[in-house]
């Protein structure tokens, strides 16, 4: 009988999702409203590059995990990830007064493929690691809420680092960079090699689209892009959302922290009840209570500060489903049929769909602002705002949750 994963060695495992997610926060939420407003970057052209940069990182995702399976070593993955994202993050935070959009482009190069090779690995490492549904979950959990831990830093630090945007951003950058260090040295010496179980063989690495003949992968696939893209269009646009709607700018990092803390809090009480009544009946819970959040911030207008802490505190809690329960299914599916050697082909077809839904929240949202004549700091398009923000994932997470009822049994069934 295997003995249980020590909490060493899953706390461990978890600490590097604390820089990943310390990274990938200001890259979707802070950056558009660093590009708009600091350097002054039309918002059309600045959704352009975000989506094209985003689609095409997007597309490396599946070959990465087919490259991570066929060499079979985490850890160096990870290794030769780390100067890619640590250059990317710090290049992206200091914007010059000229060609900015170019440099957006190729800092954003940089930081995605250091991004994306180091989460593929980590995702993979965790899955073979995982001896159990229990055990994936987890170590899932131990990674999210590491990296929950990361946002809400990544969300409170630049208002506590500079008054100014910029200059809390650009100094953010630089602690990223040291925290970046010493986490990837817990995760890299504490956490354990993989060691294939008693009876299960090498095999070559599958080919990159092997993941996708599973008929639940790719269920499962299509809920996680509905339910994406619900929580990615909302992330791009909160930060305009605050300063003016609800013209309360200078609470940015408090609402921020307030979601992801509640986030944070309620994961382990996500996991308890996907035990009791499994992990997709929890995430529909989850889905519905976001429903009824951005349905009460259609609402809400100037000065409605604590009413939007409270939509912040309810829509958090249900944001820990989002990070715990569809990442521990997509672990198991990964580990049936002794294919945990190929893991990584799974989770790059994964990081292909989180990716593409936070390119078409900012592709589209973006432009579909503009259209509707909202410009920053201007008066007059707050209400195509409040829609775009609250009311189009409404739609996505209904979609979402009646996808994922539909198929509940077949889901399930990963178990």
């Amino acid at each position: 009988m295997t003995p249980p994963l020590p909490a060493k060695h899953w706390l461990a495992y978890g600490a590097l999702g604390l820089p990943l997610a310390m990274a990938a926060l200001p890259v979707y939420v802070h950056v558009p409203r660093l590009y708009a407003d600091e350097v002054g970057l039309n918002l059309a052209l600045l959704g352009f590059i975000l989506l094209v940069a985003r689609f095409a990182d997007a597309g490396l995702d599946p070959l990465l995990g087919w490259w991570s399976d066929r060499r079979r070593a985490r850890r160096g993955m990870i290794l030769l990830a780390l100067p890619f994202l640590a250059l990317g993050m710090l290049a992206l935070m200091h914007p010059p007064e000229r060609f900015a959009a170019a440099w957006l482009a190729g800092a954003l190069v940089l930081t995605y493929f250091g991004f994306s090779l180091a989460t593929v690995a980590l995702q993979a490492w965790g899955a073979e690691l995982g001896r159990s549904p229990g055990e994936r979950t987890l170590l899932t959990a131990s990674r999210e809420g590491f990296g929950l831990v990361g946002v809400v830093a990544a969300s409170v630090l630049p208002g506590l680092l500079a008054l100014e945007l910029g200059l809390g951003l650009a100094r953010l950058s630089w602690l990223f960079v040291i925290v970046l260090m010493l986490l990837a040295a817990v995760t890299l010496l504490g956490t354990p090699r993989f060691e294939a179980a008693s009876g299960e063989t090498t095999h070559a690495a599958a080919p990159p689209q092997a993941a996708l003949r599973d008929p639940n992968y790719r269920r499962l696939l299509w809920v996680y892009v509905a339910s994406g893209i619900a929580a990615a269009l909302p992330a791009t646009l909160v930060l305009f959302f605050v300063a003016d709607v609800l013209r309360a700018e200078s609470w940015s990092g408090l609402f921020l922290a307030i979601y992801f803390v509640a986030g944070a809090l309620g994961l382990p009480i996500w996991v308890r009840l996907a035990r009791r009544i499994g992990r997709v009946r929890a995430w529909i819970i989850g889905m519905l209570l976001s429903v009824v959040a951005f349905v009460g911030a259609f609402a809400l207008g100037p000065g409605d500060t604590t009413a939007f802490a409270a939509i912040c505190l309810l829509s958090g809690f249900a944001l820990g489903a989002d990070l715990a329960l569809p990442a521990a299914l997509l672990a198991d599916l990964a580990q049936r049929e002794s294919r945990s050697t190929d893991a990584g082909g799974y989770f790059g077809w994964w990081g292909l769909v989180t990716k593409i839904n936070l390119a078409l929240a900012a592709g589209i949202g973006l432009p579909l602002l503009a259209g509707l004549g909202y410009q920053p700091g201007e008066v007059g398009g707050e209400a195509a705002l409040a829609a775009v923000y609250c009311l189009i994932p409404v739609l996505f997470k209904l979609v979402s949750a009646a996808l994922a009822w539909r198929w509940r049994q077949s889901l399930e069934m990963t178990l």
